[in-house]
């Protein structure tokens, strides 16, 4: 295990960390990268000059590497406070593959587990020791730790502790008692999600002396934002997720009713999903996550309650079933594809009743300043996903990270939505709805303008009306998206108290006697403008090696009992695919081998490699 044994005698003496030399070795030498990422080496330099730090980085921009190289300098323990289980498990697994003494205190351990690792840190035998907030919530933890040596704290998910966060959790207040008992231990916290009210309210909160601030970009270009229309969302799902041909990704959905509905679907289909939702047990919930993250299974299918620090970095898709309730949920949920920052795409499955739906719920509440918060972060969430203007620019202003120039990598920028003279359109859409009463949904307003002659359309003798059939050259798809966009631009409402009927506004008067002009957007009704070719890597490799060291990673994770990306991940595989090591030293130059894996797992990548090139 790394314990830095060589230097423990200079730290002692002065308590004072080293340099930063030895920091860039550690990078090398233990988790095998050749140089720092943006904003690494600034964050680690004032961590060990003793400063506690405050850090926003975006998901998969390497944070936990700001807090793990400093650990491996500083003489004494390093103490991570971590929201889940986990991620706790997850990360102390790939820091023991690089030989870093760490371990984990959590519930899912016995008493006598628990026992154990607390002499180990009692007796210096630990660098990184991982811990729940709700563990630094009892007295008996404060005394324990006092007893350890710790160097070093780091608070991940530190928007938790803000009421302003979207994901506030009151366990994390008492997080503040560390400054009072650790005070000359520098503390960095960190997250990858917090606008400008929350990160105030996080130094705030956790009285930080003088600390280093580091916001990084919240840009993620490696991810591809698509917004889709709904019209037949299960369809629609499994259409996408066949076009992946296996790749891992998460779908979200707000109920648990759908979330199993959809895994069964996806399942009676042939592709290996699985859902997830806090109302299976422990076990079933932790078996489904061991599955994903060892990849025995493609997909699965969860709610919110699944993946905040899932730190599984080969996902290669996000796919949202249902809005999300917040920017910042949305942002973090999509972070969690592309960590490798190997291309990636975050799709939204969007329906103007869904906004309508969610803002239902929220005006039930009473009032409180929370209400107050939640409904702007909903109506921001409903205007990213109307958006006519670059997706990404929409995030990153909403964050203030002013940009201006579009992204080239979502939707809007690579199908701009084409217009079209839509006052017909328009016209026959709104006459429909005045002259069925303006008291029936969607669906049957479109059933008779495009002349189905169903049951209940001819029992109330809408089959007689001048506007049945007026729309059936259009396609049903068609019609939902007019509709939605004359209820965005003001001309429709939904009444979502007499199941979502549809009713003209005063502003439609003009529109029907055809007074003003009216430009829609042609509607866009598949997954079609989403180019997969996006997902055939960018650094292209030769596939067929890489799929070998795919299934020769899987062979050994499986051996060893740790997930695949554990041994070595996708953009590690994808450079040996392209540059072909075939001696250990070259193997060393490739990112991601440290010394720890170049002995462990090295020899077997070298076989495959020289073999696949013999035989071509």
């Amino acid at each position: 295990m790394y314990s830095n044994d060589n230097d423990k005698e200079e730290i002692a003496e002065n308590d004072s960390p080293l340099s930063l030399t030895q920091a860039k070795t550690i990078l090398q030498d233990v988790f095998g990268y050749q140089q720092f990422r943006q904003g690494q080496q600034q964050i680690i330099e004032a961590t060990l000059k003793g400063q506690s730090s405050f850090i926003l980085m975006a998901t998969g921009g390497g944070k936990s590497l700001c807090y793990q190289i400093p650990a491996l300098c500083f003489s004494g323990l390093t103490l991570v406070i971590s929201p889940l289980i986990a991620l706790m498990q997850d990360q102390v697994d790939q820091l023991v593959a690089n030989g870093v003494a760490a371990a984990y205190l959590n519930s899912s351990q016995t008493l006598e587990q628990q026992r154990v690792t607390e002499q180990q840190a009692l007796t210096g035998q630990l660098k990184l020791l991982y811990i729940s907030p709700e563990k630094v919530m009892t007295d008996a933890f404060f005394y324990f730790i006092q007893q350890c040596q710790v160097s070093f704290i780091a608070i991940d998910e530190a928007h938790c502790i803000s009421q302003w966060g979207h994901d506030f959790r009151p366990e994390y207040a008492r997080l503040s008692s560390l400054t009072r008992v650790f005070p000359n231990v520098p503390i960095m916290a960190l997250t990858a999600t917090a606008d400008q009210v929350t990160r105030q309210d996080i130094l705030s909160l956790l009285n930080l002396d003088q600390p280093f601030i580091y916001i990084g970009s919240f840009d993620r270009p490696n991810i591809r934002y698509t917004v889709v229309e709904k019209f037949k969302p299960q369809e629609q799902l499994i259409q996408f997720v066949l076009a992946q041909k296996g790749k891992s990704g998460i779908v979200y959905a707000n109920s648990r009713n759908k979330v199993e509905r959809l895994a069964e679907s996806l399942q009676r289909r042939g592709i290996a999903a699985k859902p997830y939702h806090a109302g299976f047990s422990n076990e079933v919930r932790e078996q489904t996550q061991h599955d994903f993250q060892r990849d025995n299974i493609q997909v699965i299918v969860a709610t919110i309650a699944f993946g905040m620090g899932i730190n599984k970095p080969n996902i290669r898709f996000v796919l949202h079933y249902d809005l999300p309730r917040s920017i910042e949920s949305y942002y973090q949920e999509t972070g969690r594809a592309g960590r490798d920052d190997l291309p990636a795409e975050a799709v939204l499955f969007y329906d103007h009743q869904d906004y309508l739906w969610l803002n239902k719920l929220l005006q039930e509440k009473p009032d409180s300043s929370q209400k107050m918060i939640e409904q702007h972060k909903l109506q921001a969430m409903g205007e990213f996903a109307e958006a006519q203007t670059c997706r990404r620019l929409v995030l990153l202003n909403y964050f203030a990270e002013h940009r201006h120039q579009p992204c080239q990598n979502c939707d809007i920028c690579l199908n701009p939505p084409k217009k079209y003279d839509g006052l017909i359109d328009a016209q026959k859409m709104l006459s429909t709805v005045y002259r069925t009463g303006q008291r029936f949904g969607s669906y049957y307003v479109i059933a008779v303008l495009r002349g189905v002659n169903n049951q209940k359309i001819q029992e109330l003798q809408h089959d007689k009306l001048s506007v049945f059939g007026i729309g059936k050259d259009h396609t049903q798809e068609y019609w939902h998206s007019v509709i939605r966009q004359l209820v965005h631009l003001g001309f429709l409402t939904q009444n979502i108290t007499n199941f979502s009927a549809l009713q003209l506004t005063e502003a439609a008067r003009p529109i029907l006697r055809g007074e003003i002009p009216l430009s829609l957007a042609l509607p866009r009704q598949n997954l079609s403008m989403i180019n997969h070719a996006h997902l055939q890597q960018a650094r292209q490799g030769d596939r067929v090696l890489f799929n070998q060291l795919r299934q020769l990673r899987k062979q050994l994770s499986d051996r060893d009992n740790i997930p695949p990306y554990a041994v070595f991940n996708d953009a590690t595989l994808e450079e040996m695919t392209r540059k072909t090591p075939t001696t250990l030293s070259e193997m060393l130059a490739i990112n991601g081998v440290g010394y720890k894996k170049l002995e462990r797992y090295a020899e077997p990548f070298l076989q495959k490699i020289i073999a696949y090139q013999k035989s071509h």
